[in-house]
């Protein structure tokens, strides 16, 4: 099945202690988009810029994304500088050019409006409230915010959160949305919100899948190269609806299984500057890591101890 996102289409010029990069692609659409065509095809809708590399959104869509979604509007792309710190885990926005994303306002093609997988990517709660008015009846709706939203459009993002099927967010936002330190009562306060469930990423230490009656964990994949973490989250995303629209299901279980191709598509993120960490990943590789995951994770029943 195929999936749709709506999200930011930009360039990043991204600083850390192991390298740099100047106008990358980046933005939340474009990293869902990479990592969630690996498993199932991806329709995108955003704006550029007439500044944007266009035919390197081209070069992507033999992987199975569709940009026709994306307007091209007179002005300069959206743009994001930032600095990490020497643990990858902070960082420092040296300069946010909004361009002509200012005045994006998402247009969704007639045809894509029956899509059954919608993932919301971090933009202003009011505009993904429009593009679920746009959508007919889609099955699993997944959206993604921060705290720049929490702080300054509260009302609509909790209007928007009793529309959503999950929230993916990760543990700082989690906190300040709910007002709860502790991890757990703060999902468990977002599903008292409307969302089904609620996933919450921890970063080098994974990611927690919380349900009204039970709470699932992955691990984060043990690398020893890390350099660029500007997009784990929403390749995290793209593989966990990218595998969930693949199997057709939302059952308790595969649900279980996304996290874990979110975990591993996340991982391959991180292994590059911006996309780069994509550019030789095939569906045998993510196979592999999967299993990866399986084996650091598999435990012996009680049955099969000495």
């Amino acid at each position: 099945m195929p999936l749709l996102v709506v999200g930011s289409v930009a360039l990043d010029s991204i600083h850390t202690p192991f390298g740099e990069t100047a106008d990358a692609l980046g933005g939340s659409a474009v990293y869902f988009s990479v990592a969630g065509s690996l498993l199932s095809p991806v329709k995108v809708v955003g704006v550029i810029g007439s500044d944007y590399p266009v035919g390197e959104l081209d070069r992507l869509a033999s992987r199975g994304i569709d940009w026709s979604g994306v307007e091209r509007a007179d002005g300069e792309s959206f743009r994001w500088k930032g600095k990490y710190s020497y643990d990858l885990q902070s960082r420092e926005t040296l300069e946010t050019r909004l361009g002509v994303f200012a005045s994006f306002r998402p247009k969704l093609p007639a045809s894509w409006r029956s899509t059954k997988y919608l993932f919301l990517g971090n933009i202003d709660p009011e505009l993904q409230l429009n593009v679920l008015e746009q959508m007919d009846d889609p099955r699993l709706v997944v959206c993604d915010t921060m705290n720049y939203w929490i702080q300054g459009k509260r009302a609509d993002l909790l209007a928007l959160l009793k529309r959503v099927d999950i929230l993916l967010v990760n543990d700082s936002e989690a906190r300040e949305l709910s007002g709860n330190w502790n991890i757990h009562k703060a999902g468990r306060w977002i599903l008292g919100q409307g969302p089904k469930r609620v996933v919450i990423k921890q970063g080098e230490y994974g990611a927690l899948l919380i349900e009204p009656n039970r709470t699932f964990y992955v691990p984060a994949y043990p690398l020893e190269e890390v350099f660029d973490p500007t997009g784990a989250g929403d390749a995290f995303a793209g593989g966990f609806m990218g595998y969930l629209a693949r199997v057709d299901s939302t059952a308790p279980e595969q649900l279980r299984r996304a996290m874990v191709y979110g975990s591993a598509m996340g991982s391959f993120a991180v292994e590059g500057f911006g996309i780069k960490g994509f550019d030789q990943v095939t569906f045998d590789a993510v196979q592999r890591r999967v299993q990866a995951f399986v084996d650091l994770t598999h435990v012996p029943s009680a049955e099969q101890l000495p």
